[in-house]
């Protein structure tokens, strides 16, 4: 069974919300973050697959795909891989590799943990991550 990784960006004080701009997730010139991207590479080659909630997943979306200067090798691992969003009111993802799941979302992800693959990673999408805590799907 595939295992169900949370990976989330927080400030000490427990704030898990990038619009404030703290996290700069293409790199910024004058702030070193060759550890971020080494965590990132290091995930990006244990997981085939991402989960996000829709508002996490439009944010990425209206960004990654527009890259074409990305040295941290996200771009091309989220073209690449598998990205399910949980979504009611989205039909088309509009996003390669992209397959929206409306509906109990713990069906989904009691059936994607069950296919053949490498760790599903979960990032951002928090009310997402609450569910999955709450339904005891992390295991």
């Amino acid at each position: 069974m595939r295992t169900l990784v949370v990976t989330e960006n927080i400030t000490l004080d427990g704030v898990i919300d990038a619009t404030e701009g703290w996290f700069a997730p293409a790199g910024e010139e004058d702030v070193d973050q060759s550890d971020l991207n080494e965590a990132l590479r290091q995930q990006a080659a244990t997981a085939d697959a991402v989960l996000l909630g829709r508002v996490t997943f439009e944010e990425m979306r209206g960004f990654w795909p527009l890259q074409t200067n990305d040295e941290t090798g996200v771009t091309e691992y989220l073209n690449s891989v598998e990205k399910h969003v949980v979504s009611s009111t989205m039909t088309d993802p509009q996003w390669q590799r992209s397959t929206v799941l409306a509906g109990e979302v713990e069906d989904h992800v009691r059936e994607l943990k069950g296919r053949e693959g490498k760790d599903i990673v979960v990032t951002g999408s928090i009310i997402l991550v609450h569910e999955l805590i709450a339904a005891w799907l992390g295991r």
